[in-house]
């Protein structure tokens, strides 16, 4: 498939419009907040999400933050206490992160939320944003446009620099206001917890970065219970066999051996096999680059001794 020609458009209805048709369409969008330019897809679509993934080349699936239109529509999704809404209540919109539990049946795609039993919600206040929220009516998984690893991108050019050829459009609305990724505030009861300094001082504990809960953090060894054995070409006795492609397994990443599905099923089909009767979780081979290195990180992540 040939690679994508990037748009840069001049924000304005018409451009919003054509920004959240590809976003229905599954493509993500790169879009100015705030802060800095995100990389905006559907949160509910993990073929979106994991698309997003391939376009930043991200090393790890780390936790993604979902931005919303308001506190309404980020309670439909997450479990707010009183100091996450005293929170919300003072800085939204606008560049806070609040890291809380996620409601059963919030319907985000498990891959925004790397598997864990927490989401990161943020209601930004950038027009663009919000208007591009308005027209999809969705929440969006957006974290920074660039290539993993890189500057953050401020100003359109910065994005398409990173980015050209990999993404379809990018949504030019000027230089970000703050520059800088939001404050990320964990809210999941108890004191509240610090997991990303930013443009905001909260009072809040320092968490200690050898557990991953949001963006920004060390990488994370999200794990089953079980014993984790990698490259799999069949089943042992007592194991679950998680296939990829030619590798059929109980269930399948991807029967076709496409990295996209595969990534966007990774954790659902961890935490089937985590609560299957077998004792031990085997994984086929996920040969390739990019994405396919993505879920080989994770996987060996999630295979460590521990």
């Amino acid at each position: 498939m040939a690679p994508p020609v990037t748009r840069i458009l001049p924000v304005s209805p018409e451009a919003i419009a054509e920004a959240a048709r590809l976003i229905e369409a599954g493509q993500p969008v790169a879009v100015p907040t705030e802060t800095v330019y995100g990389l905006a897809a559907d949160a509910t679509n993990g073929e979106a999400v994991a698309r997003i993934y391939a376009a930043k080349g991200r090393p790890s699936f780390n936790p993604l933050i979902v931005h919303v239109s308001d506190l309404a529509a980020a309670k439909r999704i997450g479990a707010f206490d009183n100091a996450a809404r005293e929170l919300a209540a003072e800085h939204w919109p606008g560049p806070l992160t609040l890291v809380v539990p996620i409601r059963p049946g919030a319907g985000i795609a498990s891959l925004v939320t790397a598997g864990l039993e927490t989401v990161a919600l943020r209601v930004p206040a950038h027009p663009a944003m919000q208007a591009l929220l308005a027209q999809t009516r969705k929440p969006l998984a957006a974290p920074s446009a660039n290539t993993s690893g890189s500057i953050s991108p401020t100003r359109a050019e910065h994005v398409a620099a990173s980015l050209g050829g990999r993404i379809s459009l990018i949504l030019d609305g000027g230089p970000c206001e703050r520059g800088i990724e939001s404050t990320i505030i964990a809210a999941t009861g108890g004191a509240l917890r610090l997991l990303r300094r930013g443009p905001l001082q909260i009072d809040a504990v320092e968490a200690p970065g050898d557990i991953i809960e949001a963006p920004g953090q060390l990488a994370s060894h999200y794990a089953p219970s079980k014993p984790l054995r990698l490259d799999a070409t069949e089943a042992l006795p007592s194991e679950y066999l998680i296939g990829f492609g030619p590798v059929a397994g109980r269930s399948s990443l991807s029967a076709t051996g496409n990295p996209i599905e595969a990534a966007a099923r990774l954790f659902d089909l961890l935490h089937t096999a985590d609560a299957a009767p077998e004792p031990r979780i085997a994984v086929a081979p996920i040969p390739g680059e990019g994405i396919a290195a993505a879920i080989r990180d994770r996987l060996t992540r999630a295979a460590a001794p521990r």
